[in-house]
C-alpha cells in the first residue's frame, strides 16, 4: 500500500520563535510541560541536531510506552523541524515509519499557526486506519496548548 499523508494546523497565542523553542529546541524538558503525557526524552545518539536518535518515554497508562525518532532537519530561522518516528508501541504490524514535518508560522494576532504534515508508511499490504491519522492530530494539539499555560 502507498504512504498516507495527513495534515493539520493548530493555533496558539504564543509567537513562533517562543513556541518553537519550547516544543522543539528544549524538547528534553517536555516532561515539565506535559507531565500528564511525557515521562522523558533521552538522546540515544548524536548531539540534538540532524541525525540524532531520541527515545521518548510516555507516562504509564497512556496509549504508548515509548517512541524512537530520528531528527531529519531543523531550521531555527524558519522555525521548521522534520523527524521520522522509527519505532513506537502503536506501530504493531501496520506502520513501518512516520515522517513528520512541523512548521511554525506567525498568525495575524501575533501568535502562531503550527502546520504539521505526517506521512505514514505501512508495512507490506497493511492499511492505515483513520484512528492512526486522528491520533497524530490529537498529539499535536496536546503538545501546543499546554505551552500557553
Amino acid at each position: 500500500m502507498a504512504p498516507v499523508t495527513s495534515s493539520y494546523e493548530v493555533t496558539s497565542s504564543i509567537p513562533p520563535a517562543r513556541l518553537f523553542k519550547a516544543t522543539i529546541l528544549e524538547e528534553k524538558h517536555l516532561h515539565k510541560i506535559l507531565p500528564q503525557g511525557v515521562k522523558s526524552v533521552e538522546i540515544l545518539e548524536g548531539d540534538g541536531g540532524v541525525g540524532t536518535i531520541k527515545l521518548t518515554t510516555f507516562v504509564e497508562g497512556g496509549e504508548l510506552k515509548t517512541a524512537k525518532q530520528r531528527v531529519d532537519g531543523i531550521d531555527k530561522e524558519k522555525f521548521t523541524y522534520s523527524y521520522t518516528v522509527l519505532e513506537a508501541d502503536g506501530f504493531n504490524d501496520v506502520i513501518e515509519k512516520i515522517c513528520c514535518v512541523i512548521k511554525f508560522e506567525p498568525s495575524a494576532d501575533g501568535g502562531s499557526i503550527c502546520k504539521t504534515t505526517n506521512t505514514y508508511y505501512p508495512k507490506g499490504g497493511a492499511q492505515i486506519s483513520e484512528e492512526h491519522l486522528k491520533g497524530g492530530k490529537e498529539k499535536g494539539l496536546g503538545m501546543v496548548k499546554p505551552v500557553e499555560c
